[in-house]
């Protein structure tokens, strides 16, 4: 893309990974941007240039499993702890103390994460489209989404090791890429009984305005390098994340933070609306501002003048 030739690339070594990073350098202050699942740094192209154009120093990297970075096989080396621990090398790679955290999708929950276990290194946190949630003390996160919403539920099918890589593999990687990116629907991605989630989704007749062709065919070739296990580790490790989170039941995050979400995201009509507008994210999170914007899933992309309108003003706020 023209707009990324300020972009610097390089990889570092953090925590006993290579991580790639894209960096735009300002004399402001340090950013750091997490992308979400189906996804790469590449998802912060707007932002990057409009925090740039305000002097801000930002960094995305590609998260472990993603991109350029590495992809340990195990999915026991997928869990939070993991996750915060490549963004502390990081940090300390750059030599910063203390920084503003955006996130969004496994992003935001890696931001999250960041927040609670490391409040001394986070100045904000801006997570896009999923709330802080509290661990639930009784049950495995798989048990509950199993519960909840069936077998069939996309997390559910994402367990199994090689499944879903499999179904995947029917496709071309950009066709993958856009059934991904370009939902549509606020309903939770449940399959029919006997059908696997990537063949259920399906892609609109044409692309919406917010992005290209192009746009779409720089993930896809990352995807085709990396495939997409990484990814898909991030679910498988959440049970083990919960049981090795326990000594946190019941902290709450400390840092300011500021919650953006979609009102024709995921699930929103059905879970996140209630969610957010009602006590129980406060508690968890006393010092957090709400913004509902009219948009979908991957709203830093699909709005990005909104959405980096909002991470300024709330880094104005804070600085």
């Amino acid at each position: 893309m023209e707009l990324m030739g300020d972009v610097n690339h390089h990889r570092i070594k953090t925590n006993g990974i290579w991580m790639h990073v894209a960096e735009i350098k300002g004399e402001g202050a340090f950013v750091l941007l997490l992308h979400g699942f189906s996804e790469t740094w590449f998802s912060w192209r707007h932002q990057m240039v409009h925090l740039a154009s305000h002097g801000y120093h930002v960094v995305a990297p590609d998260l472990r499993g993603y991109g350029e970075s590495d992809s340990p096989l195990s999915p026991s080396s997928y869990t939070n702890f993991h996750i915060v621990g490549d963004l502390i090398g990081l940090l300390d790679h750059f030599n910063q103390q203390q920084v503003f955290v955006v996130g969004h999708d496994w992003g935001a929950t890696a931001a999250w994460h960041l927040s609670l276990f490391r409040p001394d290194r986070v100045k904000g946190t801006v997570a896009i489209c999923v709330p802080f949630m509290a661990r639930n003390p009784d049950m495995k996160p798989t048990q509950f989404f199993k519960k909840s919403f069936g077998d069939d539920l996309y997390i559910c099918q994402y367990q199994e090791a090689g499944r879903p890589e499999k179904a995947f593999a029917k496709y071309d990687h950009l066709t993958v890429v856009k059934k991904f990116l370009l939902i549509n629907s606020p309903d939770l991605l449940i399959a029919p009984p006997g059908m696997e989630i990537i063949d259920h989704l399906e892609i609109p007749t044409q692309l919406p305005s917010w992005i290209t062709e192009e746009e779409l065919q720089v993930y896809a070739d990352k995807f085709k390098e990396s495939g997409f296990t990484g990814g898909l580790n991030y679910y498988r490790a959440m049970d083990l994340s919960w049981e090795l989170e326990a000594p946190w039941q019941g902290s709450k995050i400390t840092v300011p933070s500021k919650l953006i979400v979609g009102d024709k995201d995921i699930a929103f009509d059905s879970f996140t609306k209630v969610y957010i507008e009602g006590d129980d994210l406060k508690k968890l999170v006393p010092d957090i501002e709400v913004v509902i914007l009219d948009g979908h899933h991957f709203i830093q992309q699909e709005k990005p003048q909104e959405v980096s309108d909002e991470i300024i003003s709330f880094l104005k706020k804070i600085a």
